[in-house]
This record gives C-alpha cells, sequence and structure tokens, in this order.
C-alpha cells in the first residue's frame, strides 16, 4: 500500500530563551495530533522536539503536498504559537512567517520533508531533526549514507545497493535543482554538497525504480523568506533503511564524526553537530552545541510501530565527548573566524553600522 510520511517542524515558542520547547506545549500538540487521528485525517503520528523546535511526524494516505496535512500542521502551529505568547515564551511563533495558510507550508516558515512510498513486507524508516543549524548540515551525513562506501559497507557488498543512487541537490538561492548519479558523478556531487550554505541535498533515490525514494531532507532557508534573520532553520530528514537502503547501522554511523555546521549561537558560529537522545535535545551552552536527534521505528499500514530513540546508545557517548572537547576549542577563537562566521553567512553583523560610522577615516 502507498503511505505518505510527512514530518513538519518550526519553533513556535521555548523557555528559557532558545533552550527547550515548553512541556505543557507538547502535550497540547499532541491533543490536536490525537483529534486529527480520530478524524482519519492522519494514519498515525509522533511528537517530538529538537531543542526549541516541535516536530510533527505524521502518517496519512494523501500525498505529499497535500494541504489538509499542512493546513493541520499549520494550524496546530498557530494554535502553539498563541499559547506560547500567552504564558510570554520566547521567541513565540518565530517560525510562522505569514498570517493566512496558502494551501502548503513551504515558504510559510515551517520546515517540510515528505515522501509517498510503497511500503515493503517490512519497512523501516529513521527520522532525524536538527536544531541550531541549517539546512545544509545533513549535506555530510545524507552523503556518507548513500555515497561513502567508507561509511555504508552495503555500497561494496550487497548487490541492491552496488550501483548507486541518485541525489537531487537544490541551489537554495536559486531555488533550482540539478540531478547527479552517483558513483559515476561522486567527485560533481561534492564539489557542490561541500558548500552546504548554498547547495543542499533535496532527495536522494534508488536506482531500483521499484524502490523509489530514499530520503527526503527540509531546506528552506528562514533569512530568504522573511528577508532578515529570525532563526536559524533547523532541518529535518526522513531515510529509509534497509533491503535495498543502508543498513540502520550504516545510516546512524554517518553522525559519528560531530562534524563541523553552520548555527550555533546567533546563527553565526561554527559548531560540532552532536547526536543526542530526545532527553539531551536541549541547547544550554552558546545556546548548542548544534543538536541532531534521531528516531526509527517500522512502518506497517501508515501505522508506527516500535519508535526507538537512536542517539541514546552508549556507543555515541564518544561522539559526545568529542563533540564537547572541539566545541571549547571553537569557543576560544570568540569573535574570530572560523569560530565566528564569515561576513557573507552571517545571521547577525553590526559590520554596515560600524563601517557607516567610520564613512571617510579609511585611506589609502
Amino acid at each position: 500500500m502507498k503511505t505518505t510520511i510527512s514530518l513538519i517542524k518550526a519553533d513556535i515558542g521555548s523557555s528559557p530563551g532558545h533552550v527547550t520547547v515548553y512541556e505543557p506545549l507538547m502535550t497540547l500538540a499532541e491533543e490536536l495530533m490525537e483529534k486529527a487521528k480520530d478524524e482519519n485525517t492522519i494514519t498515525d503520528f509522533l511528537v517530538f522536539n529538537a531543542g526549541d523546535d516541535t516536530e510533527l511526524l505524521m502518517t496519512h494516505n494523501k500525498g505529499v503536498d497535500n494541504a489538509e496535512i499542512h493546513k493541520l500542521a499549520w494550524d496546530t502551529f498557530m494554535k502553539l504559537g498563541t499559547e506560547a505568547r500567552n504564558i510570554g515564551l520566547y521567541g513565540a511563533g518565530q517560525d510562522l512567517l505569514k498570517d493566512t495558510f496558502s494551501g502548503n507550508v513551504k515558504g510559510m516558515g515551517p520546515g517540510c520533508a515528505e515522501m509517498e512510498i510503497e511500503e515493503r513486507p517490512a519497512e523501516p524508516i529513521l527520522v532525524f531533526a536538527m536544531d541550531k543549524t541549517e539546512p545544509g548540515a545533513f549535506n555530510y551525513p545524507i552523503f556518507q549514507m548513500f555515497a561513502n562506501p567508507f561509511n555504508t559497507a552495503g555500497l561494496i557488498i550487497d548487490p541492491k545497493l552496488h550501483d548507486g543512487f541518485n541525489f537531487s541537490v537544490m541551489d537554495v538561492f536559486k531555488n533550482k535543482f540539478l540531478d547527479l548519479s552517483c558513483p559515476n558523478e561522486m567527485y560533481d556531487l561534492l564539489a557542490l554538497v561541500g558548500a552546504p550554505s548554498k547547495y543542499v541535498i533535496k532527495h536522494v533515490y534508488s536506482k531500483n525504480p521499484e524502490l523509489g525514494i530514499a530520503a527526503s531532507i527540509s531546506t528552506d532557508k528562514l533569512a530568504l523568506i522573511a528577508g532578515k534573520y529570525v532563526g536559524k532553520d533547523d532541518p529535518v530528514a526522513i531515510v529509509r533503511s534497509q533491503s535495498g537502503f543502508p543498513a540502520v547501522g550504516e545510516i546512524v554511523e554517518a553522525f559519528t564524526l560531530g562534524h563541523l555546521v553552520s548555527g550555533w549561537m546567533r546563527g553565526s558560529h561554527r559548531g560540532p553537530l552532536m547526536p543526542v537522545p530526545l532527553e539531551y535535545s536541549q541547547c544550554v551552552r552558546f545556546d548548542g552545541p548544534p543538536r541532531v536527534v534521531g528516531l526509527g521505528f517500522q512502518l506497517k499500514n501508515g501505522k508506527i510501530i516500535g519508535a526507538v530513540d537512536l542517539f541514546d546508545d552508549l556507543s555515541f557517548d564518544s561522539t559526545r565527548e568529542k563533540c564537547n572537547e572541539i566545541a571549547e576549542y571553537m569557543r576560544r577563537h570568540g569573535p574570530f573566524e572560523p569560530g565566528r562566521l564569515p561576513l557573507s553567512e552571517m545571521e547577525y553583523t553590526t559590520l554596515p553600522d560600524v563601517l557607516k560610522k567610520f564613512e571617510g577615516r579609511f585611506r589609502e
């Protein structure tokens, strides 16, 4: 049967500052999702958070970009944002950039990753959500999962993976897409996605037409939508696993580096991406360091079966220790690059005011 998986997120207010979602708002979101399930708008759902972002994971049979599903998410976020304002939470409704729903949450602030699949007899699904970073932060782990045999052994030893995968890459500034095939166009892919502030992996597809889509990643950049800094993009991703796709262990292995990403404090610093269990997704130190959480489950007839907190695992302790060491090192740079982002990527900057103040004082 065909099932659609929709993962839609928004920062609708947090406490204190940008640390974490207020628990009663999570409860309210669950009540609204349960009501939608009772009304058969959705088949199943999970509500969770990544730092200060509320994540709505929904399954249904309405296809991607469905207006009813997107309106459900939008209305939920609007109600949460209203309550956040009423109780004085910080950044209430921050990601809700429009006043009126226009048929799709894309371009309205919330991030969205979706895929419609033909369910296999056993369908393992993994979802990931990041906080305090940009959509391109997924470039490195998605490349590792689907193109790097040093991470994913199945690319070498599993006949079902050996032909590689196709990547859809988005130029986030021009809103254009390029399709590349790996391994034969791997170097071209790396030339682009190695610049994650401009080129972002949007989708990955199996070369087996019976399997179809392998991964979907949100790519909205809030600053480009709003015309000013309103918060980091905090992307989400959906990844299929096993039997023609990378194994669960190969997928989570892609997060063991603690690779450097843009974001962190005021969206203007580089820091290590730390994989954490849901319990520790709150971002405190310098509003970070940037976090990623992951959930895995089996999908059957649209039902979410046996959800597991993927990074609640002792084997990630060494990665978390390394991330803390990297965070300490990067913080010692203070206002100097590369701890601070280059001016072209800064979300906040006083440079225009500084330069205006010193007009006429620069000399040859």
